[in-house]
């Protein structure tokens, strides 16, 4: 199933159920249906109603009234959900690492940095080039594992039972902010900097309920800037699967419903041709080589199978 956020004209957000060309209302499919209480006043709700069994999403799904359906032509949607925290693994795709000269991982565990609620758009929403933060805005089409089943210490094998779905999320990265270099040579990441600022996580388009994807590992990504294509990869590149990455999250953090977790980028951003800041293009067929990062006027595509596309121009 897929669920979204959307708005009619101008009013404040819904949540809805996305049914081929028409989307449903949860709350009023819900209150047709006698069920009451705060199940659909955002994603988030929603998501705590169906892990305690207070709404079921086929019931209100099969059986909506016709005013709780809506063209999906009529609405506008907004990010699917607005995650408390957005939990990210860097690195994590054998590929990108390869394009990259100066790494400085341990290879231990994977990377790991947060970005805020604050960071998220929409999809068809703006990505802000802001020129006194970066010159160098680059994008990364992620997998992004929404949670539902709150948990800690979460044993790998039991790990994918707490997904509640997924999306997936443009981790935009000021790649002058995050690779940096000290006078001797040596190379640091500072992820705070480079990854987390306004706009920096377009989300969307809409959240696939885990029952859709039994193996997030076998799933095809790629993006798209201007029509070109620029990255292109299967999931199974990743060195933490999704299920790794939720037990190592989850030794920091109880994770609760509606934190979200991105599982890295794969090969082809622009920093792999920018040997400035240790890109080491590798080349792939199919792909286009980026001659530059993002600029104002770019459109950015990013897709995953059974999810869908996320669009989002650069201004």
């Amino acid at each position: 199933m897929k669920l979204v956020s959307f708005k009619i004209d101008t009013q404040e957000c819904r949540v809805g159920i996305l049914a081929g060309d028409l989307v449903i209302d949860v709350v009023a499919s819900a209150r047709h249906h006698g069920v009451c209480g705060d199940i659909g006043r955002d994603m988030r709700s929603l998501i705590r109603a169906c892990v305690d069994g207070t709404v079921e999403l086929d019931r209100l799904a099969s059986s909506a009234p016709s005013e709780a359906s809506y063209e999906l032509s009529t609405v506008r949607l907004d990010a699917p959900i607005m995650p408390s925290t957005i939990l990210c693994a860097g690195s994590n795709y054998r590929a990108h690492n390869s394009e990259k000269a100066n790494t400085p991982l341990s290879g231990k565990e994977p990377e790991f940095f947060v970005k805020t609620a604050d960071s998220v758009v929409g999809p068809d929403s703006a990505i802000i080039f802001d020129g006194a933060l970066t010159q160098k805005l680059d994008c990364e089409t992620e997998l992004a594992v929404v949670i539902g089943k709150p948990g800690r210490h979460i044993p790998v094998k039991a790990a994918l039972d707490h997904v509640f779905g997924y999306t997936i999320v443009n981790d935009v990265t000021a790649r002058d902010r995050q690779v940096r270099t000290a006078p001797n040579g040596t190379v640091w990441y500072e992820l705070g900097r480079g990854k987390a600022f306004d706009t920096s996580a377009p989300l969307g388009p809409v959240i696939v309920t885990a029952d859709e994807i039994l193996d997030p590992q076998s799933l095809q990504i790629s993006t798209r800037i201007n029509g070109e294509l620029r990255q292109n990869c299967a999931t199974s590149d990743m060195i933490w699967t999704c299920a790794e990455l939720i037990h190592f999250f989850s030794i920091n953090f109880t994770l609760r419903p509606g934190m979200v977790i991105i599982t890295g980028s794969p090969a082809g951003t622009a920093w792999s041709a920018d040997s400035e800041l240790g890109g080491v293009w590798a080349g792939k067929d199919g792909l286009v080589r980026a001659t530059r990062y993002c600029l104002p006027g770019d459109i950015i595509e990013c897709q995953i199978d059974r999810i869908g596309t996320l669009r989002n121009s650069v201004v």
